[in-house]
């Protein structure tokens, strides 16, 4: 198999078993058999699970990159980087449709959204939650996901004006401070 042949492969298999699956009872040994090479020959084109969902769903990022760097300067000032790191994903037009086509396949797509939810909670809000050391930290994060993806569909899918026509200095600048104090320890959530 050429190379192009092998991944688009890899992805095909990776796909089926995320949406019949799920993200948790997906292997990359099952979906190397699946898709016919060895699991060595899999793990040349992705290091681990995160990986291989983020590029057979087509998500605009990788976790385990991206995670790190908005986590990397300290809480100070995480609120901003993550309004504005919603937007630097949703930026380009092909990616802020896969997006959409995610939100929107997954609320009525059982296994895929499923996938996308354990997804979602074991690469970033878990990943963050255990970082950040503040109390109710996975609630916390829950919250400012569901902040941000309400904000993604909001101004991107619904297109609800005059959300969807502010620049994004105007929605960082409303919308940060709000992140930002659901990172505050000091800020009771209950």
């Amino acid at each position: 198999m050429a190379t192009d042949d092998v991944s688009d492969a890899v992805l095909d298999a990776a796909r089926v078993a995320f949406n019949s699956r799920g993200y948790a009872r997906t292997t990359m040994r099952g979906v190397a058999t699946a898709a016919g090479v060895a699991p060595s020959v899999l793990r040349r084109y992705y290091e681990n699970k995160e990986q291989m969902f983020a590029a057979a769903m087509r998500l605009p990022f990788d976790p385990s990159k991206a995670v790190p760097e908005l986590l990397t300067p300290g809480l100070d000032g995480m609120g901003e980087r993550l309004v504005r790191g919603t937007f630097e994903v949703l930026k380009d037009d092909e990616a802020r449709q896969q997006v959409i086509d995610l939100f929107q396949a997954g609320a009525s797509a059982g296994k895929a959204a499923q996938s996308l939810r354990d997804f979602l909670e074991d690469s970033v809000v878990d990943r963050i939650a255990g970082v950040v050391g503040i109390p109710d930290a996975r609630m916390r994060a829950s919250l400012i996901s569901s902040h941000l993806i309400g904000l993604a569909a909001t101004r991107y899918v619904i297109k609800l004006e005059p959300l969807a026509s502010a620049s994004e200095d105007e929605v960082v600048r409303m919308y940060a401070p709000m992140i930002q104090d659901l990172l505050d320890p000091t800020k009771p959530i209950n």
